[in-house]
């Protein structure tokens, strides 16, 4: 193999497809990116088994020629240095030839790099999906949805399933549902997607979600999502990213969301989001995060958090409305900002059926909801 590439647009696949390459693999070749010609252009592809992700780079665009192939092949190089020398050469053209027993030369400007490639046919194939299950959804909101989600999946590998989200297309409603058995975070949009287009307990792990979301362009471009069998694919343009379902059967959280409240509450988003950080400074010196938000005669909420060897907080808030009966809880102040750094709008609701029952946080909007289970306090 023998090309000449544009540095920039090589650099871009290289840094999309390094998403997918195991740091802790025990075989050698998924420690590498392959690298193919065609008669089309130049494809990168990374894997880590339960992601791949593939990158095309095409010979030209509209206004200039981006790869120069003189000789057709392909080799896998070691990502690890692969990665950085491309973002470090020097010169916008790059010249990659590789000789025999995948001895790769690359030259750019004064620079030449000596790289020991492996053979390109130990490589795992991509797998074949088929497309009877696919729609498209514009990439910001696919950001948001995750955004609003993720933060609540597990850590703890001892329930593998708690560590991704679940996904369902039912009616035409995506939604989004992740949980770590003390909160739990929706998001839900409506898609014009026909009404026989329908999945459940399709889990993607967290992990590869926010790998994703780093590659969704801001821009409002749209994704394709196919849905096959174990496996989901995402088309982003010349990106191709492949994942692996969870294995294993998503709870059944709609059970445990109140549907009616003995107290309700709307408020500032970010007078509470602040009030609630300022709590937190003294909560986290007691190492339990617990801060305490208690409804006042005067018809307003009192944020408050003791730490016993530095002190108290206390802070008055006022609320647009609050409607039921006197409340105090306590929960867990992390959990309440991973929250309100997601909420995107300038109010919200909280409702709240005792002091040991759930506490519900949505926006104004009817898009997303959020559950914390409060803490049991001996005052």
């Amino acid at each position: 193999m023998k090309l000449t590439i544009s540095r920039n647009e090589l650099n871009e696949a290289v840094q999309h497809v390094a998403k997918a390459v195991s740091a802790r693999t025990t075989i050698p070749i998924l420690s590498g990116i392959k690298i193919e010609t065609s008669a089309q252009g130049v494809t990168l592809t990374a894997s880590d088994t339960d992601i791949s992700i593939q990158s095309f780079i095409p010979l030209e665009t509209a206004d200039k020629t981006i790869v120069t192939i003189h000789r057709s092949g392909s080799v896998v190089l070691p990502a690890k240095f692969f990665v950085e020398i491309v973002r470090k050469l020097p010169n916008e053209e790059v010249h990659l030839e590789v000789g025999e027993r995948f001895q790769t030369q690359i030259t750019s400007g004064a620079i030449d790099i000596q790289l020991v490639g492996l053979d390109p046919e130990e490589f795992p194939v991509l797998p074949v999906l088929e497309e009877d299950q696919v729609f498209s959804i514009p990439g910001d909101l696919l950001k948001s949805m995750i955004r609003q989600t993720v933060f609540a999946v597990t850590t703890n590998e001892s329930t593998p399933i708690l560590t991704g989200v679940l996904w369902s297309l039912q009616d035409g409603v995506f939604k989004f549902v992740a949980t770590d058995r003390h909160r739990l975070a929706t998001c839900k949009i409506q898609t014009d997607v026909p009404e026989q287009l329908r999945f459940s307990n399709v889990v993607i792990s967290g992990k590869t979600l926010n790998e994703l979301s780093k590659i969704i362009p801001d821009q409002n471009t749209l994704v394709d999502i196919v849905v096959a069998d174990n496996q989901v694919l995402f088309k982003l343009g010349n990106v191709l990213f492949f994942t692996r379902m969870l294995d294993g059967t998503f709870p059944d959280t709609t059970k445990i969301i109140p549907t009616s409240f003995r107290t309700e509450l709307i408020l500032n988003t970010k007078a509470l989001s602040d009030a609630i950080d300022r709590a937190y400074l003294l909560s986290r010196e007691e190492k339990t995060n617990i801060v305490r938000l208690s409804t006042t005669e005067s018809g307003g909420v009192e944020i408050s958090s003791s730490s016993s060897e530095l002190g108290r907080v206390q802070e008055q808030l006022s609320v647009s409305e609050l409607r039921g009966d006197p409340l105090r809880i306590a929960f867990n102040s992390k959990y309440m900002l991973d929250v309100l750094k997601v909420v995107d709008s300038e109010k919200l609701f909280i409702g709240l059926t005792g002091a040991m029952s759930p506490i519900i946080i949505k926006p104004d909007h009817d898009n997303s909801l959020h559950l914390i289970l409060p803490y049991r306090t001996t005052n």
